[in-house]
């Protein structure tokens, strides 16, 4: 139960509908209905309109008479709520909305519930957005109608399947005798697991039934009776084979087998109701807004999908609404599951070695093991298994189809609760188990104010992509080698460290501990590698299995407002090598600028040229063409100088395209589907800059038009030099070891991260890192030069940006006095999103399961005190995060408007080669407009307006309350830059 003032949705607090029917009391009795109200009371929280709506529909399902509904459209009459307000920015599950209509027309025959009307957007960041005259030329897919509409059927069907099964691309490796042998004796294996497996289910749910029955007690079992008994199997099964050989904790396999469950069991219902059929006919209707030979012009996806729905089904958001499992009840099915598992599935122990005894073994074991200073609970395979797994070689592998990218567009998101996949549940908003504070600010966002956010995310999710293939083959050709440490490619295990044999004659006690630690990091390489080639493999199977369709990227974000592609192997915020894989899935022409800037690109991608302009880049790139059309040409053989760029994948397939580019009979004309990409400068310290109109900051940060790049990272290494030089002849010993040192990239990782909230002590590390890395640097020195020059680096940022640690400051001391209050840190963005940071005290819940006791840990409980210290740090990083989000929304709105490709990734902006000058216009337009509005004096008045206005007779609370209006009034004062020169400087994205 949730007091921290919002009111309490019944979806909230009501248990999962039920499948037997001796559960139905559960989410049917009126008995159940009057407890709900009994606890609302208690909470001092007055019935919402979820809950009436909740009332109403179990009423009509138990065929209540028209008194009893009366009385209750009565006491919500009394409440405040009318019987138009349940029709209104009500999100309704499944059948709810005809149920709720039919039982209030028992009592009043002829009504007719509101027809919601036009809303528009409030915000003035977006006045001219959704202005649309006149109308807007909004780009279309090159897919056809019929087209998209088999891409749906296509999707449907996998999603409808739960699990999609894709080749390996160690799938060609020849298959020998014993291989085949290995997996024929996995699949009996498996079989006869599954066997075990149902028998022990349908004990275990017969004895939990019998225990309900007699104690009237709330156990798993209802939650056991939401699928076919064989799908819960499955489940089990499948996460058997993904079981590390080092083993698994036991607490994150019970999360991932409960959240397995739960989006299993998310699907089944909506295919058990008429979802599928309203989404198809839905669907059908969408793709001609989408498709090249659609009728509808001019609309957004969310504005389609809205009309829509209300033609056809008398109110928006008619489709289903997921309503999340806590994180405790995830942990609390899951940890019965694994506990089946480790029971019931077991092997003859001479399977490898047929003279040995034979006996009945356990596959999996249960065991305590340390990460860094804290023990765990391991589930860890027998060695046995694990040999035989590796033996049989499966050339399959079985994700989730939510894992897999979509193979048509994306639903819009038209509310917080829907959008995205077809059956699949996502969030809107990612957040950590526990966290329902955000969803609550979200639900009870004004009508139209997420319109922006929600129409940035369906832009950045309706990009269609497709498979760079050539590069593909490289990176699987040198992926099924031995891999490659400086192309990022993982080796396989078989180059895996050897655990050295030990001498036993003459060991000491010193020996033995130097060998059991040269065992300790043996293992803990081979486990490093093993995580990485498997990340590698179920990324490199899924581009594979891709490679000759067309897919698309649905996208949700974080609280602070950073946006992220739902799946999670294969996208394109992955690294270098998943980057390179990815093409648009739409060509345009290069046109006359085109060609320049994949040269231009191709330079940034290498970091050679980071000081030099755009066009010495451009004449750079044309003065080597002889080493970029060689490594087109020969990558694995020639002179490979693509392997020597900052990001070399990427590089090599920008060389590609240069290469075909200019081949071709006329390099402008040529179709190209290559992204070109546009970086921020040091992004954060640029919102910091703009806010603080710091002329000297703006500088360094390329906000002023220059003739070259200013490189902030280098500005701070001069100004940390100059430092040194007058404590070294001062006599410093310190800074006279330094002498040579002190370059770019010694800072670089922390003035970079000091925007985003990096301590003294974490600066610290990152140096001592960088350090090390220095062959010719006396490692002895390594601890006090990391001191000297952290120390250095912050005194040097607070000389080149004043404006930005006087904002760092005041925000800080806000989200202290704040959270000292009692209240947690709640802003909202220019663009109307509205962010709450969840840090709280830890929260500790015991869960006792057959094989351990979990500690099932919550720091985002909203019951619990807010945590002060991550409340005040994270703060000023979070509240720009928001900003370079805003910014990143505000950009992605306008391409979409000036019908160009638009994705990102963060600061990171991406587009066709031909339409970069035209991105790079609107990136610019869009911060100067972002940083117009008086964001400091917004942010002022609404913590004013939100923690100051409960002043009561208690002097020290009234008092607190003073102090903290006083501090947040006095919003830090700002400088004289002029920040219309934004838009005239080259190098602010470059």
């Amino acid at each position: 139960m949730y007091t921290d003032g919002h009111r309490l949705p019944y979806r909230r607090i009501r248990p999962m509908p039920l499948k037997i029917a001796s559960w139905n009391f559960w989410m049917c009795s009126m008995l159940h209905i009057r407890k709900i109200f009994v606890m609302l009371g208690e909470a001092n929280l007055k019935p919402n309109v979820g809950s009436y709506v909740a009332v109403l529909e179990c009423m009509e399902r138990n065929e209540s008479t028209s008194t009893t509904i009366q009385r209750c459209l009565q006491q919500m009459e009394t409440s405040g709520i009318s019987k138009d307000q349940l029709f209104q920015n009500y999100v309704y599950q499944l059948d709810e909305r005809d149920i709720v209509l039919k039982a209030i027309r028992k009592v009043h025959r002829n009504y007719q519930p509101p027809v919601n009307s036009n809303i528009i957007c409030p915000l003035p960041l977006v006045k001219d957005f959704y202005h649309k005259d006149p109308q807007p030329l909004y780009p279309k897919l090159n897919l056809t109608v019929s087209d998209l509409q088999n891409r749906f059927e296509e999707q449907l069907e996998n999603e409808s399947r739960v699990f999609v099964t894709i080749d390996s691309v160690e799938a060609s490796q020849h298959v020998t005798e014993s291989k085949s042998r290995a997996r024929a004796q996995l699949d009996s294996l498996r079989a006869q697991w599954g066997k075990s497996l149902l028998q022990a289910l349908r004990d275990s749910k017969k004895h939990l039934e019998r225990i309900s029955r007699k104690m009237r007690k709330m156990n798993l079992y209802p939650y056991l009776c939401l699928l076919e008994d064989e799908q819960y199997v499955q489940i089990m099964i499948e996460s058997l084979t993904k079981i590390a050989p080092t083993g698994e904790s036991f607490l994150f396999m019970s999360q991932e087998l409960g959240s397995k469950l739960y989006n299993r069991y998310s699907i089944r219902r909506k295919i058990l109701s008429q979802h599928v059929e309203r989404m198809r006919e839905l669907y059908q209707e969408y793709t001609q807004l989408l498709a090249k030979d659609g009728q509808v012009l001019g609309a957004l996806p969310r504005e389609m999908w809205e009309k829509l729905e209300l033609e056809k089904f008398g109110s928006p958001h008619m489709l289903n609404v997921d309503t999340p499992w806590p994180k405790f009840l995830l942990v609390q099915v899951g940890t019965f599951l694994v506990d089946l598992m480790v029971h019931e599935i077991k092997l003859q122990s001479n399977l490898l070695s047929p003279r040995s005894e034979s006996k009945l073994i356990p596959v999996l074991y249960h065991m305590y093991s340390f990460r860094s200073t804290r023990q765990i609970g391991l589930i860890k395979p027998h060695p046995i298994f694990s040999q035989i797994v590796s033996d049989a070689g499966e050339t399959h592998l079985t994700f989730e189809s939510f894992i897999i990218p979509m193979q048509c567009p994306p639903v819009p998101w038209t509310s917080p609760s829907f959008g995205a996949y077809l059956l699949s549940p996502a969030k809107l908003m990612r957040s950590l188990e526990g966290a329902v504070q955000h969803q609550l600010l979200l639900d009870k966002s004004p009508p139209g104010q997420l319109y922006p956010v929600l129409d940035s995310l369906n832009q950045l999710g309706i990009c269609a992509w497709r498979i760079n293939k050539p590069v593909l083959d490289i990176v699987v050709s040198i992926f099924n080698g031995k891999g490659s440490e400086k192309l990022d490619i993982p080796p396989p295990l078989s180059e895996a460290p050897q655990v050295p044999v030990q001498n036993s004659l003459n060991s000491n006690s010193w020996d033995k501990m130097a060998y059991q630690r040269e065992i300790a990091n043996c293992r803990k390489k081979t486990s490093e590698m093993y995580s990485l080639r498997m990340d590698s493999l179920y990324k490199l199977s899924i581009a594979n299995h891709l490679r000759d369709k067309i897919f698309w990227f649905p996208h949700n974000m974080d609280f602070r407002g950073r946006t992220y592609p739902c799946p999670p192997y294969f996208n394109h915020l992955g690294g270098d090598v998943m980057r390179a894989l990815l093409l648009f899935a739409e060509g345009r022409a290069l046109g006359s600028k085109g060609l320049d800037w994949l040269k231009i690109h191709l330079i940034n991608l290498t970091g050679l040229k980071k000081k030099s302009s755009i066009q010495e880049r451009k004449e750079y790139a044309d003065s080597i063409m002889e080493d970029i059309l060689d490594s087109a040409d020969r990558p694995l053989t020639g002179k490979k100088w693509w392997m020597e760029a900052d990001e070399p994948w990427q590089a090599l397939a920008c060389c590609m395209e240069i290469a075909n580019a200019s081949r071709s009979l006329n390099p402008t004309k040529y179709i190209s589907c290559f992204p070109v990409h546009q970086d921020g400068s040091c992004n954060g310290l640029q919102h910091y800059a703009a806010l603080g109109r710091d002329e000297i900051g703006a500088k360094s940060v390329n906000l002023m038009p220059c003739d070259t790049p200013q490189d902030v990272y280098s500005g701070v290494a001069q100004q940390v030099e100059e430092f040194r030089k007058r404590d070294a002849s001062r006599g410093v010993k310190v800074a006279q070891v330094l002498e040579g040192f002190i370059g770019r990239k010694v800072v670089k990782q922390t003035v970079m991260t000091v925007v985003y909230g990096v301590t003294r002590y974490g600066g610290r590390l990152q140096i001592e890192k960088r350090l090390k890395e220095l062959e010719s640097f006396p490692q002895d020195w390594v601890w006090e030069a990391s001191h000297y020059l952290v120390k250095q680096v912050f005194n040097s940022l607070k000389e080149m940006f004043s404006g930005t640690r006087e904002i760092q400051l005041w925000l800080t001391e806000s989200a202290r006095m704040i959270s000292r209050s009692g209240n947690t840190v709640e802003w909202i963005t220019p663009l109307g999103l509205p962010i709450i940071q969840p840090y709280h005290r830890s929260k500790y819940k015991l869960l006792s399961g057959n094989l351990q006791i979990v500690n099932v840990q919550n720091s985002h409980d909203a019951n619990e005190q807010p945590d002060t210290l991550k409340q005040k740090n994270a703060f000023p990083p979070n509240f720009i995060h928001s900003l370079d989000s805003t910014h990143m929304m505000l950009t992605a709105l306008n391409c979409y408007k000036h019908g160009l490709t638009f994705v990102s990734v963060h600061d990171c902006f991406w587009t066709h080669a031909d339409t970069v000058d035209i991105m790079n216009k609107v990136c610019r337009e869009q911060f100067v407009a972002l940083h117009s509005q008086p964001i400091l004096h917004n942010l002022s008045k609404f913590l004013q307006q939100k923690y100051c206005q409960n002043l009561d007779d208690n002097p020290v609370r009234s008092t607190n309350i003073l102090k903290m209006l006083l501090h947040f009034s006095q919003v830090p004062e700002t400088g004289n830059f002029d920040l219309g020169q934004v838009k005239d400087s080259v190098y602010f994205f470059s």
